[in-house]
């Protein structure tokens, strides 16, 4: 996958990567979605489906909060309040936790939600806005945006066959 240039384009990636990730999770037994039997985000740890998914919308919905406070003028906390970029770790467990209770479905429902306002919010948005400054440190919005979307959903993609396939789910 070719990194996205333009809004054309990452709009495009978005709805590519999500279409193949959505085919792989309808693909998951429901009573498969809690085996941890998958390598985690944390080095040495074990995540279920259910926690990939967790992670996904933690990011999805990251996305949008720091384009809120943004908006409004208020200073983001990056990637999360009370997280560093190289504890990345910690903050996959801290969406692991916070879905925990929510059922496997309404937590891909909860991911395609936040995955649609990531597009709307892309809409919005016109090419100099998206890829012609910077907007977090050196990095663009399209390029932020991409990180926690198009690329993660590939991502998990790739995972979640590899696990079905070890798992014969």
């Amino acid at each position: 996958m070719s990194v996205p240039q333009n809004k054309t384009e990452l709009l495009s990636a978005i709805q590519k990567e999500h279409k193949k990730l959505s085919s792989e999770i309808a693909l998951i037994p429901a009573e498969f979605a809690l085996n941890k039997s998958m390598d985690g985000h944390a080095k040495g740890s074990k995540m279920s489906p259910h926690n990939l998914i967790s992670y996904l919308v933690g990011w999805n919905e990251l996305v949008l909060k720091w384009h809120a406070k943004m908006t409004l003028g208020e200073k983001v906390d990056f990637p999360e309040t009370g997280f560093k970029w190289n504890e990345l770790g910690s903050l996959a467990g801290k969406f692991y936790k916070d879905y925990e209770g929510v059922p496997f479905d309404e937590l891909v429902a909860r991911l395609n939600s936040a995955k649609g306002k990531i597009v709307e919010l892309v809409k919005s948005h016109d090419d100099s806005e998206l890829y012609g400054q910077p907007w977090y440190e050196t990095w663009t919005m399209g390029r932020m945006i991409q990180f926690n979307t198009s690329s993660p959903y590939a991502n998990a993609c790739g995972r979640l066959r590899k696990w079905r396939k070890s798992n014969h789910a």
